[in-house]
């Protein structure tokens, strides 16, 4: 925290007398151990002396009364006629009269370079204060730690007390409750006027207090009451001033963040859903068109066509409309996962049975019975959405199954806080270059004959985040794959009904 240095107080009226009387009577004290040996113009350099170090210690009252009366004692102590107030010889007259000139000539020099040196140190603590609070607002990454800074550079600035408010969405000011009347006017006031208010400014001169707003017209993000406010003290007031800018610069710089960081999510969302649409308008084209062939086929020429050829033609019809089908809800499930606002249905769910329904569809389609699975009892419940969660492990087993020849297994298993879903696959493995691009949307294995939208294993991580899993592949021994998905599971489980 910055420490202000405000100017010296002022001393009270005994102290300033009783240096006064001090100095006078070392001077006198001087004078007459040094008056049989020197002259007196010597003892008179002696009261100057004195002069002086009152001028240095004390107010401009205290440092001219000290001047008159260091000429006076010289005067009655040492100018003869002695122990008087008469001066007998023209030449003490002139030289009296020339020892208050200067006497009272260095009380005012001293004075004013007492005042401007104050000044000078008073300055320098408020530019420091300045560099310091933008070099914290530099790092200042939320409102609230703007206004913290704010309100911490105020009361080191100012005696106080002061108050900061920021604007609400409704233009509001988040003020306190309890804040007098007369604050809440002016801190309204000086948002509505974008100017700063109170004595000195020329606008509400009754006040007592200036209220500053923080930032410029067109972008006033709050405002500032400020004591105490010397209608006098304008650099001050430029102080207050300045400090609020900077506030001001600082949550303008924090609204033009997040103004672009919503701008560039709805830009990559845009272009996501720009992405998805060329990306696929291919593979949806092409199922498209064999079933319209194989049905027009059917209904045409359906009475030419021979029974093998007449099933064949459905069999093609079921394979594209189940393939349609997959790239539909894949390219639609990773549309709404990597939009702004993610709504899913989270329950507490059994692992096992999503896992068991995910094997009787999925062997549907694996009449070698590849996949051999295992699933322990007594799982610890997990909480999500059912349909994505079996949809992620289905991606991953169909994978699998097409880009693999071998066993294919899959196993569940408990760790301490998670359940880690392993689908392992002896397959020709991955690239280096093939393994950094994996989860990316649209990047297909370069397997001939497989065809594809590239969107399983990127809806798979998309699924994993949005339920705060970790979803990695790995190379396995002796070759193939290992993708593991590590879902997190809550430390209080719900109680289970007994059948």
């Amino acid at each position: 925290m910055i420490e202000s240095t405000p100017q010296p107080p002022l001393p009270a009226p005994a102290h300033r007398w009783a240096v006064v009387s001090l100095l006078l009577g070392l001077a006198t004290t001087c004078g007459f151990a040094l008056e049989p040996h020197v002259s007196l113009t010597s003892l008179a350099m002696v009261y100057v002396l004195a002069v002086a170090v009152a001028a240095y210690k004390l107010d401009w009252i205290g440092s001219s009364v000290c001047a008159v009366a260091a000429v006076t004692a010289l005067n009655f102590f040492f100018v003869p006629p002695r122990w008087t107030f008469e001066v007998e010889s023209q030449e003490h007259f002139i030289a009296l009269g020339a020892m208050l000139v200067v006497a009272l000539a260095i009380s005012h020099l001293a004075t004013g370079l007492r005042r401007e040196t104050d000044l000078a140190q008073l300055n320098e603590q408020r530019a420091r204060q300045l560099q310091a609070l933008a070099t914290e607002l530099a790092n200042a990454a939320s409102h609230d730690q703007v206004l913290a800074l704010g309100r911490t550079a105020l009361e080191t600035g100012f005696a106080g007390p002061c108050l900061l408010a920021l604007t609400l969405e409704d233009g509001r000011l988040d003020l306190p409750a309890d804040v007098d009347a007369m604050v809440h006017d002016g801190m309204v006031a000086c948002v509505r006027e974008a100017a700063v208010l109170g004595p000195g400014t020329g606008r509400w001169p009754g006040l007592d207090a200036w209220f500053l707003p923080l930032g410029e017209k067109g972008h006033v993000a709050g405002a500032a009451c400020v004591r105490p406010a010397p209608a006098a003290d304008e650099a001050g007031r430029e102080h207050a001033q300045a400090l609020c800018a900077l506030l001001g610069q600082a949550l303008w710089r924090l609204r033009l963040n997040a103004d672009m960081l919503r701008a560039q999510g709805e830009a990559h969302h845009q272009q996501l859903q720009s992405t998805f649409l060329a990306a696929i308008s291919h593979d949806l084209r092409t199922p498209l068109a064999a079933i319209v062939g194989a049905a027009s086929s059917l209904l045409t020429q359906r009475d030419k066509l021979a029974p093998p050829e007449q099933e064949r033609l459905l069999r093609s019809i079921a394979s594209e409309a189940a393939y349609l089908s997959t790239v539909t809800e894949n390219t639609l499930q990773l549309v709404r996962l990597s939009g702004p606002a993610q709504s899913l249905r989270r329950d507490w769910e059994s692992l096992e049975e999503i896992v068991g329904a995910v094997l009787a569809r999925v062997r549907q389609r694996d009449p070698g019975r590849r996949i051999k699975s295992s699933v322990p009892e007594g799982l610890p419940l997990i909480k999500g959405d059912p349909v994505l969660l079996a949809q992620l492990i289905a991606n991953l087993l169909d994978n699998a199954l097409t880009y693999s020849e071998g066993p294919i297994e899959l196993s569940v298993s408990a760790h301490a806080h998670a359940l880690e879903v392993s689908v392992k696959d002896r397959g020709p493995g991955l690239s280096d270059a093939q393994q950094a691009s994996l989860f990316a949307p649209h990047v297909r294995g370069d397997h001939p004959g497989v065809r594809g939208a590239g969107l399983g294993l990127a809806v798979c991580k998309a699924i994993a985040e949005a339920h705060g899993a970790r979803l990695t592949h790995r190379h396995r021994s002796g070759g193939g794959s290992r993708f593991s998905l590590l879902l997190p599971v809550e430390s209080a489980q719900p109680a289970r009904e007994v059948a």
